[in-house]
């Protein structure tokens, strides 16, 4: 019996239903996002490679994968928007495939759409992921406090009154506005995923803007997408939102710069 495919804006919105299919969505192809495909019991994955990035780390998922039994590919960053399902499949070009994947048909230059088609023979794996490495971690202690998440998707109501760093992409989910992170905080860090295809790698710092949020990616050759320690250790700022232009940060922070002025200016 052939595996179902299931389309995704990013592996976060995935559910248990998915279990046992091949997941196509607008995630990075890093650890992190990796971890959730196999938690979710996927038969294989297609991901977004994000830029690549700073130690490959927008394709570091599918070694990850390979050791779980488990067959998973990327498509280009500039051919299909991150954080967009829907687009994957319609445009996305494969550009990395792990030795699993390779052996059930899926190579770069192939569309998303026929790799998945590909990767519907393929079988879920009995293996189960590691542990997970702790997702968050508390930078500052002191107001307004600074939190690094692996996932923007670990955003919480307590979080109102901090800036997060994320080690996810800036992306839109969907290309919704709404989608830009789940609760108001006092600022943002992301990743820029290469930038990529329409820009959507930082199309969440309008969004962001709008709702009077601070924010601002850092360059994927710079930090480790999908950890967010990378980002703040590592990261180098690409891009910045007016409210953060506003408060006079601007393009080539450094990310704990970028923290530290971003702090100072709430407090004055």
């Amino acid at each position: 019996m052939r595996a179902a495919i299931v389309i995704a804006d990013s592996i976060t919105r995935v559910g248990p239903h998915a279990a046992g299919a091949v997941i196509v969505n607008g995630s990075h192809g890093g650890v992190y996002a990796a971890f959730l495909a196999a938690k979710l019991a996927a038969a294989a994955v297609i991901f977004n490679d994000a830029g690549v990035g700073h130690d490959r780390a927008g394709i570091g998922g599918l070694g990850y994968l390979q050791e779980l039994g488990i067959a998973a590919a990327t498509v280009g960053h500039d051919t299909a928007r991150i954080g967009d399902g829907a687009d994957m499949v319609a445009s996305g070009i494969i550009t990395y495939a792990n030795e699993l994947a390779t052996s059930l048909g899926v190579n770069p230059g192939q569309p998303c759409r026929d790799a998945a088609v590909s990767l519907q023979q393929a079988q879920r794996s009995e293996r189960a992921p590691p542990e997970a490495l702790e997702g968050s971690c508390l930078l500052a202690s002191a107001a307004p406090q600074v939190w690094a998440l692996d996932s923007a998707s670990l955003v919480l109501p307590e979080h109102k009154n901090a800036i997060v760093v994320t080690g996810s992409h800036g992306g839109l989910l969907g290309g919704k506005p709404e989608t830009a992170i789940k609760y108001d905080v006092l600022g943002a860090l992301y990743n820029d995923a290469g930038i990529g295809k329409d820009d959507a790698g930082v199309s969440r710092l309008p969004a962001l803007a709008a709702r009077g949020i601070a924010a601002a990616a850092v360059a994927a050759a710079s930090a480790r997408i999908g950890d967010a320690r990378s980002t703040y250790e590592d990261g180098v700022v690409s891009r910045v939102n007016t409210r953060a232009a506003a408060l006079g940060l601007h393009e080539g922070l450094s990310a704990r710069d970028f923290v530290a002025r971003l702090r100072s200016a709430l407090a004055g």
